[in-house]
């Protein structure tokens, strides 16, 4: 699967929340730091499509994904995982 296919499946996914996080590394004296936070969230799948093009756009160095979760869930509990939007593929534009 590539980027656009995870997309698509948080997209698509049942949930009825879109969230879109943001993965980034920062650099500390120590080393780098991963981060991952939560930057965008709706009801409306058009609405999450359009405003994770535009983020892409404006910081091509983060990575971003979205997701699919039901409303009243604790997200300390949920298991959302980053590691595929490492993949060299983040970068292509998202067009369905």
């Amino acid at each position: 699967m590539d980027y656009q296919d995870y997309v698509k499946m948080g997209l698509e996914g049942e949930g009825r929340l879109k969230l879109i996080l943001c993965g980034s590394v920062e650099e500390e004296k120590d080393g780098k730091t991963g981060v991952v936070s939560v930057v965008f969230a709706t009801e409306e799948k058009e609405l999450a499509r359009e405003k994770l093009q535009e983020l892409l756009e404006e910081s091509p160095e983060n990575y971003y994904m979205v997701y699919s979760v039901p409303l009243d869930t604790d997200l300390t509990e949920l298991a959302l995982s980053l590691i595929h939007i490492s993949e060299p593929t983040r970068r292509t534009p998202i067009s369905y």
